[in-house]
């Protein structure tokens, strides 16, 4: 997998810009707030659709425009690809070789991107909702099938609230339809529990390994589901359905009083485990760190696993935030097997032999130019 080149139009602070990547290793150097971050979210937001750190299609227009675009020539499986994004103002437009894309899960998957920058510490201490989004982005990479899947599933919850909103309004109105809706309901959700369960099962066997390697067989990491319900891994799909229809009956009123649907995979967790010691409760700010790159290292793994090619990796400011032992790990693992892109303040600490092997560039005020 490798991006060719990457051309920006009107994107943040970045008027214009145009870069080969013919290097396994790019580095971007430059002081804060210059422009660097936006480079990889740039690379991100091609991968996936969705930018990493915004909500907001307007904040990624440059201030004073109507609209940026953004594209990129990468090499799948020795297969050609060019993606582009237009962005505009309520909305965006993704297209794959010339064709604008309907659904986002069709164009997903033709570049995948793996992330890590210094806020994946929150995938350990921060909330539910920030693992929950984790889980999705990057089971969506490998699986078109799962974003289709959970943008039904986000459309039928807001019609479900709604009408369990209509219901707590009027005790008369007749519960068929919610009846209806739990079986529309249940459709979906099973289907992205397995796909989670599987993702998870695939993400623990080469995280517990890279993370007892990076620790030197001091720690032993595991992952665990925490689903809004008594289910497992190993339960059928029948079985798991009679266990979600069982619990939505018994809070249905609860459900008509808050106006909100409270189980399903919107509603789940997983918890990170260092020798049997919540990493989230428990854990030091360096084991929480480690645990982090140990999910992101995994991550490329899983995805060739899944994909039959390695990511892109996009390292964001997180030199600086690792030990030497860590960082060392980190670029030996990926040396020779992954185009990497990677922000940093300085290229102190960064050995002779990786720069001999990089492509260095200086960003200023949103200008990048070639260093050498």
């Amino acid at each position: 997998m490798r991006v060719q080149s990457l051309q920006l139009w009107q994107y943040r602070n970045i008027s214009h810009l145009e870069l080969e990547c013919p290097q396994e290793l790019h580095l971007f150097v430059g002081p804060n707030a210059q422009g660097k971050t936006n480079i990889l979210e740039s690379l991100y937001l091609l991968s996936l659709g969705k930018s990493h750190r915004s909500r907001s299609t307007q904040e990624l227009i440059q201030f004073g425009k109507q609209q940026a675009r953004l594209k990129a020539n990468v090499i799948k499986k020795g297969q050609p690809h060019r993606l582009e994004i237009q962005l505009l103002g309520k909305g965006k437009k993704v297209s794959r070789n010339g064709i604008e894309q309907p659904r986002l899960s069709q164009y997903i998957g033709f570049l995948p991107a793996v992330l890590f920058a210094p806020e994946d510490l929150a995938l350990v201490k921060g909330s539910p909702q920030v693992r929950r989004r984790f889980l999705d982005m990057e089971i969506g990479q490998v699986s078109r099938t799962y974003v289709y899947q959970l943008s039904q599933l986000t459309k039928l919850i807001v019609q479900r609230n709604h009408l369990l909103k209509k219901i707590h309004q009027d005790k008369k109105l007749h519960l068929s339809l919610l009846d209806v809706l739990n079986e529309q309901l249940v459709a979906l959700v099973i289907p992205i529990w397995k796909k989670r369960f599987h993702f998870l099962r695939m993400l623990t066997t080469w995280a517990k390994e890279i993370h007892q390697t990076i620790t030197e067989n001091r720690e032993e990491l595991m992952i665990e589901y925490v689903p809004s319900i008594r289910i497992h891994q190993e339960m059928s799909e029948e079985e798991m359905k009679k266990s979600f229809l069982s619990e939505l009956s018994k809070i249905q009123e609860k459900e008509i009083q808050r106006g909100s649907t409270l189980i399903g995979p919107q509603r789940d967790d997983f918890r990170l485990i260092s020798n049997q010691l919540d990493l989230h409760i428990f854990g030091s700010q360096g084991q929480q760190r480690t645990a982090a790159l140990s999910l992101k290292l995994a991550e490329i793994e899983l995805i060739y696993q899944e994909m039959g090619v390695y990511p892109i990796l996009l390292l964001d400011d997180v030199l600086s935030e690792l030990d030497d032992s860590r960082k060392t790990h980190l670029l030996t693992a990926i040396q020779g097997r992954v185009q990497t892109f990677v922000t940093t303040t300085s290229l102190e600490g960064i050995s002779s032999t990786t720069l001999d092997r990089a492509q260095v560039y200086q960003v200023r005020q949103g200008i990048i130019s070639e260093q050498r």
